[in-house]
């Protein structure tokens, strides 16, 4: 493939860019910054505008990780992930003879995380007042917007779960009990009134305080009060097959707010890459980088079996390391400077050889033993609203965005869950409950076990970088367990292969699946490597010689990567085409 050709523009101007997985949003965040807010204002108000538009990526109830940097090139990492119930324990699920958490249902729900870290940037670091930062997302939940073909798919595939089990989601999707269909202008007014009522909430003597008044209601007010009561009384069907009421409740609510971290970074080749804490796979991209370092990627052809050899090897490495070490600082010690160190790689990277490795095989730093989880299936068998079916469905069960302004200040964020497949919704809100709780396991002494209060380790994963200590690159993209893989890949032929922004993340792509899955049921898929078909046959005849399981898929199938770059005064933007729903805007 012509490495110039793209199939957009790449996005170039001064005032500032936006890009975000639905153009309506990316919309409403250029509004912010045209209105004379800043990129936190700006993502803020997209973040709100993709809780409408794009129901089966995220909603009210959904969680998020982001990264940001100020124009003074301070970076922060905001956690947005919310913790177990105080209810959930290994032994209550163990009473209830579950070997794993449903993927959905309401056993599955974490504390939501997501309105707390858009509040809580807000408050911080935006400008603007809630009301106006909520007026997109007011304005098309009440007014209506065209359903995209991927929502409507979404409902499709759910529509037998909601008209036998769930039926307050089929009351919202299936209105006349049809399945509507694509381009169908849908109107959401139960989650514009419980928009309306937080802003009527928004009382204070400062911004600041106003914006706190709204956290209040949301999260021990009156949002709180009805997931509770939605939880305590509610019998729900899910993916174990059976009927059950779930464990969060409003006191774990009233005692979460999202918090602003220190990212974990690794200098690579001039730049510096920022990523989220352990309690994220963030640190997998810059295990992966630690490790490709050692090849002199820039010689070699991005779309050839060498580059993607050596590229999928690592990924492995890096992975089997997630699933080991892995999980929330707050209650597990993450040996990540080791796993980030140069003689840990040194030596983990001679374990890359000439043929594709078949087995997980975790690292020891500083001489631990890694015990690996018994659980989970052989295959991720994905049912209607089960985990993130990147694979098997377009697109994935999560957002991007990529907010730059004028002043320098950078915004990446991946907000998801909360799914209109995953819960039902809780008729008074308009919106259902998360479900990111699936990702614990429920095996005693592993870094990922369930324990109250403690954060799942998340698939959410949003990137940043700095040049010169400068904001130089946001990028970020859906698809669980493999946003760090397509991330990479554009963000290597980017910096190594001369693309710009357009042509990095047009140009085709693959990844692996030789991990264990993160989304119930937990399955993994030895030596997969799979190739967007434009890539040239014989690459995929010589990595089936190298020994990878070779799945060539449909061109244009594989991630929906953003970026936006800044180069002094001279901001960049581009979206991936795949899915045709990302875009960028800016001037």
């Amino acid at each position: 493939m012509d490495q110039h050709f793209t199939t957009r523009p790449e996005i170039t101007g001064s005032f500032g860019v936006v890009v975000a997985t639905h153009w309506i949003a990316a919309q409403a965040g250029m509004r912010m910054l045209e209105l004379g807010g800043n990129a936190f204002d700006a993502a803020v108000a997209t973040g709100f505008a993709l809780q409408v538009v794009m129901p089966q990526h995220n909603g009210p109830a959904g969680d998020s990780a982001t990264l940001f940097a100020t124009a003074d090139g301070c970076v922060h990492a905001l956690s947005g992930q919310g913790p177990a119930p105080a209810a959930a324990t290994i032994e209550r699920f163990r009473m209830l003879g579950l070997d794993l958490i449903p993927g959905t249902g309401l056993l599955a729900a974490a504390v939501p995380g997501a309105m707390s870290a858009w509040l809580t940037m807000l408050r911080d670091y935006g400008t603007m007042e809630i009301v106006d930062v909520l007026a997109p997302a007011v304005h098309y939940a009440r007014t209506g917007w065209p359903l995209h073909a991927h929502t409507a798919q979404f409902i499709a595939e759910s529509a037998d779960l909601f008209r036998d089990a769930w039926p307050s989601s089929g009351a919202l999707w299936l209105r006349g009990a049809a399945v509507p269909l694509p381009g169908t202008w849908m109107t959401h007014p139960a989650l514009a009134d419980t928009y309306d009522r937080l802003i009527r909430e928004a009382v204070g003597t400062s911004r600041e305080r106003r914006v706190d008044a709204v956290h209040r209601a949301f999260y021990e007010g009156f949002v709180a009060e009805e997931i509770d009561r939605f939880c305590r009384t509610s019998d729900v069907l899910d993916s174990s097959g059976r009927r059950h009421r779930g464990l969060l409740c409003g006191q774990d609510l009233a005692s979460y707010r999202a918090r602003i971290e220190a990212p974990v970074t690794l200098d690579y080749h001039g730049v510096t890459v920022c990523k989220t804490g352990p309690w994220g796979q963030g640190p997998v991209m810059l295990q992966m980088l630690a490790l490709l370092r050692g090849f002199d990627l820039a010689a070699m052809d991005p779309n050839g079996p060498d580059f993607i050899h050596v590229w999928v090897e690592a990924a492995k490495l890096a992975m089997a390391d997630r699933d080991s070490w892995y999980g929330d600082p707050d209650f597990i010690d993450v040996p990540m400077a080791t796993l980030l160190g140069d003689s840990y790689n040194t030596a983990r990277r001679a374990l890359i050889g000439a043929t594709a490795s078949a087995e997980l095989r975790p690292g020891m730093p500083d001489g631990r033993v890694a015990r690996s989880a018994s659980g989970g299936g052989n295959a991720p068998a994905m049912g209607s609203g089960v985990g993130e079916p990147t694979t098997t469905r377009p697109g994935g069960d999560t957002c991007h965005i990529d907010v730059i302004d004028r002043w320098g200040n950078m915004v990446s964020a991946t907000p998801s869950g909360g799914w209109l497949q995953s819960s039902p919704v809780i008729p008074a809100l308009g919106f259902p409950l998360g479900t990111r709780a699936q990702m614990f396991w429920l095996e005693p002494d592993l870094p990922g076990s369930l324990a109250p209060g403690k954060r799942p380790r998340t698939t959410l994963t949003p990137s940043l970088a700095l040049r010169d200590g400068k904001p130089w690159l946001a990028f970020g993209t859906p698809g669980g367990d493999r946003q760090d893989q397509w991330s990479l890949v554009g963000f290597l032929r980017h910096l190594h292969h001369g693309m710009n922004l357009q042509q990095a993340l047009d140009a085709p792509l693959f990844d692996t699946e030789h991990f264990r899955s993160s989304f119930y049921p937990r399955g993994f898929l030895p030596r997969r490597v799979n190739l967007e078909a434009r890539l040239d046959g014989a690459v995929a005849v010589e990595l089936a010689r190298r020994g990878h399981d070779v799945v060539v898929v449909p061109d244009w199938s594989l991630g929906w990567v953003s970026a936006a770059g800044r180069d002094g005064h001279r901001l960049t933007a581009a979206a991936s085409p795949r899915g045709m729903q990302t875009y960028a805007v800016g001037r």
